[in-house]
C-alpha cells in the first residue's frame, strides 16, 4: 500500500462494485474505453438514405437537371434492367475475378517483401530504394507495356492490379514492423525467445494494424486500376460497362455502374473491418 493512502481508502479501492453499492457508495466506472469507438448500426444507412432522398427530391423538383445528373430512381431502373437481362452477373463475375486475383497476389507478395525489408538489413538496404523509386509511377501508364508482355486478355489487367497493390502493401508492412516497440523485442530476447518466436509473437501482432490499414488502401487502389484497365481493353466488366454507357450518354446506366463500384468498395471495407475485429481483439 502506498504510504500516502489511508487504510480506509485502500480498502475502498479493493472493494468490488457490488460490495460498494451494498455499503451505499457509488462504484467508479471503468474509464479505459473512453476513446474506443462505439458501433452505431443505423447511422450509415440513415446517412445514405438522406443523401439519396435529397438527390431524388432535387431531381423531381427541377433543381438538378436530368441532363447533368439523372435521378436515383432512374439509376435503380437501369440496375433492374441489368438484372433482368443477366448482364449484371456477367460484368460482376469478370470484374470480381480480376479484382480478387490481382489484389490477393499483390497483397501477399507485398507482405512478404515488406517483412523482409523490415526484418533484414540487407533487404532494406537493397530493396527499399527500389520500392521508393517505383511506387510513384502511375500504374495505369504501364498498362500498354503489360499488354505487350501478357497480351490483351486477363493477364495484362491482373498484372496492372498486382503492380498497383504491391507497393502500398510493402510500405505499410515494413512501416508497421518499424513501429513495433523495441522494448517488447528486447524483453522477448531476455526471456530467451528464438528469433522466429519473436517475429511470430511480437513483431507480427504489432505490425498487423499497419498491414490491415495498408490492405484498405491497396483495395481501393485495386478497384480504381480495375476500372481503368477494363476501360482500355475489355468486353465485360464494370469498367467496360461504364465506358459504354458514357459513350452512349446513358447517364442512368453510368450511375448504375458507379453504384456497383460503391457496393464493391463497401463490401471490401466491411470484410477488412471484420478481419480487424477478429485479429486485433487483443487491443481492447
Amino acid at each position: 500500500m502506498p504510504p500516502d493512502m489511508a487504510p480506509d481508502a485502500a480498502v475502498e479501492a479493493r472493494t468490488p462494485p457490488a460490495a460498494a453499492e451494498a455499503k451505499g457508495r457509488r462504484p467508479v466506472p471503468f474509464r479505459g474505453g473512453t476513446f474506443r469507438p462505439r458501433a452505431i448500426p443505423f447511422a450509415a444507412p440513415l446517412v445514405f438514405l438522406v443523401l439519396i432522398g435529397l438527390w431524388e427530391l432535387g431531381s423531381r423538383s427541377g433543381l438538378i437537371s436530368p441532363i447533368a445528373l439523372p435521378a436515383p430512381s432512374e439509376a435503380i431502373a437501369a440496375m433492374g434492367d441489368l438484372i433482368e437481362t443477366g448482364m449484371l452477373w456477367r460484368h460482376l463475375e469478370a470484374s470480381l475475378s480480376r479484382l480478387v486475383m490481382g489484389w490477393t497476389i499483390g497483397t501477399v507478395a507485398g507482405i512478404v517483401l515488406g517483412l523482409a525489408i523490415g526484418l533484414f538489413s540487407l533487404a532494406r538496404a537493397g530493396l527499399s530504394p527500389v520500392v521508393s523509386a517505383l511506387f510513384p509511377i502511375p500504374k495505369i501508364a504501364l498498362l500498354p507495356l503489360f499488354i505487350i508482355w501478357f497480351g490483351i486478355g486477363e493477364g495484362s489487367k491482373v498484372a496492372t492490379i498486382v503492380f498497383g497493390t504491391f507497393f502500398p502493401t510493402v510500405i505499410a508492412t515494413y512501416g508497421g514492423v518499424d513501429s513495433v516497440d523495441r522494448t517488447l523485442i528486447r524483453m522477448g530476447q531476455s526471456f530467451a525467445l528464438s528469433p522466429l518466436s519473436i517475429v511470430r509473437k511480437i513483431i507480427l501482432p504489432g505490425a498487423l494494424p499497419a498491414i490491415l490499414s495498408g490492405a484498405r488502401i491497396s483495395a481501393s487502389i485495386a478497384i480504381i486500376l480495375l476500372v481503368a484497365a477494363e476501360m482500355i481493353g475489355a468486353e465485360y466488366g464494370i469498367g467496360a460497362y461504364i465506358l459504354l454507357a458514357g459513350s452512349l450518354f446513358a447517364l442512368d446506366q453510368l450511375i448504375a455502374g458507379v453504384a456497383m463500384l460503391s457496393i464493391i468498395g463497401l463490401t471490401v471495407a466491411w470484410l477488412i473491418g471484420r478481419a480487424e475485429r477478429a485479429l486485433l481483439d487483443w487491443r481492447t
